[in-house]
């Protein structure tokens, strides 16, 4: 639990005392924006004879200020465009739009299998956050092989993929109630009762919990209310003049903090949420974002996601605090998404050995690579038809003609399907 911020009583005098302290150029003060720091951090800090009493009234002052006012329904929120927040957003801008372009950052060749990866991740991730408990080892491999689910994690994780590829197709329309539904039937399918599944919960009884003392941090808006209050989400996800402009990744933040305050659903909250902030993104030209794995980083800084939320509701509906975090969470897997693909770069050479073989063509080269990484490593028709996004006949050419070579062997599982290993002749051939 976090410790709710003194109330600031405002007495004239000292209203004109901190107004005029609002222009100094105190570097406390620039950290605390530029960190968007809540009165649990700042009641610590010091500077010329300023204590964390003080420093939290001059915050919120210069805040209060600057507010942005936003309402959806009944639910009014507030937010802050710090000029931190906008020196981020230009970087965000720049790098996942037209800025930087696919071709400068992902090769022809290996542009759809960055897309396949990041895919399973996000579903990967977006499901371990609720909880879903598995390795990405055996994550994937089902993914790829098209293997039924064995228990709820990685029913979690296929209904994850699913949707993601369900909104990957939509990306271009507006969101609908009906379509709100869809995305809930997706995420929760076969993990949740029948009756509850698409549809809004029917009572109150739905709490937020921490999870160590039982303690409920936050009560959702009554069950009654949600039929309107959705029907605002909707309008407020489709429409954006120009009167009134919201920067989108402000916007989609915003999304992913509302299906998370408000709780439609009496499950799949948390991965309807992220589904709406990636489909706003989509929907929005920040195409960049189909190819990150943003719940991977989420998943790693689970605490802050979580704090997040509990800084906004607590200090007055000031959403920034959620905004900074996201706008973080954007930046790193970005980061991480550079680092993916320096990685590959540096295989593309070791990958040219392959590549550089009479009658062997990339996906083979491809293939023949990650068994020499790996020589434990086989594949499937489908795994090699789901990577490649190519047919399953022509995944099969490329395998047979693998093994009509002795470079692999092929060993049947059933009738109808089979394994494919290194060969007798591959160490002969690659060694």
């Amino acid at each position: 639990m976090i410790e709710k911020a003194p109330e600031i009583i405002q007495r004239v005098t000292e209203f004109s005392y901190l107004l005029d302290e609002l222009h100094l150029n105190l570097k406390t003060l620039k950290k605390i924006e530029n960190e968007y720091l809540y009165w649990d951090k700042i009641k610590y800090l010091k500077e010329e004879g300023f204590e964390g009493n003080n420093l939290w009234k001059i915050t919120k002052y210069k805040r209060k200020f600057q507010y942005s006012a936003l309402q959806i329904g009944k639910i009014n929120c507030v937010y802050n465009i710090t000029k931190s927040l906008q020196q981020k957003l230009h970087y965000l801008d720049h790098n996942f739009g037209a800025g930087l372009q696919k071709e400068q950052l992902l090769s022809e060749l290996d542009k759809q299998q960055y897309l396949n990866n990041a895919l399973m991740e996000e579903s990967i991730f977006s499901s371990m956050i609720e909880g879903a408990t598995t390795t990405r080892v055996k994550a994937k491999d089902m993914l790829r092989k098209n293997k039924n689910p064995k228990n709820k994690s990685e029913q979690m994780i296929l209904n994850n993929y699913e949707t993601i590829r369900f909104i990957s197709d939509h990306k271009t329309e507006d969101i609908s109630i009906e379509k709100l539904y869809e995305i809930h039937r997706l995420v929760t399918k076969n993990t949740l009762e029948e009756e509850k599944v698409g549809v809004f919960r029917k009572n109150n009884e739905i709490h937020v919990m921490n999870e160590i003392t039982g303690e409920i941090i936050h009560t959702p808006p009554d069950y009654k209310a949600l039929d309107a209050l959705m029907q605002s989400f909707c309008d407020f996800f489709n429409t954006n003049p120009k009167d009134n402009f919201i920067h989108p990744i402000i916007k989609a933040s915003i999304l992913h903090f509302l299906i998370g305050y408000i709780h439609p659903f009496v499950d799949g909250n948390g991965r309807t949420a992220r589904a709406i902030f990636y489909w706003y993104l989509l929907k929005d030209g920040y195409w960049l974002a189909e190819y990150l794995s943003i719940s991977r980083v989420i998943m790693k800084t689970k605490t802050q996601y979580e704090k997040a939320y509990i800084y906004t509701e607590i200090d007055d509906m000031d959403v920034t605090y959620f905004i900074y975090y996201q706008v973080k969470v954007l930046t790193q897997a970005f980061e991480d998404l550079k680092k993916y693909v320096a990685k590959k770069k540096k295989e593309e050479i070791k990958l040219s050995t392959f590549s550089a073989i009479p009658n062997i063509n990339e996906r083979q080269a491809q293939v023949l690579f990650w068994i020499k990484e790996d020589e434990n490593r086989h594949f499937s028709v489908k795994e090699i038809e789901n990577i490649f996004s190519i047919t399953n006949q022509t995944a099969r050419t490329d395998l047979e003609s693998l093994v009509d070579r002795n470079i692999l062997k092929k060993i049947n599982i059933n009738k109808k399907t089979a394994n494919y290993w290194k060969g007798d002749d591959f160490d002969k051939k690659f060694s």
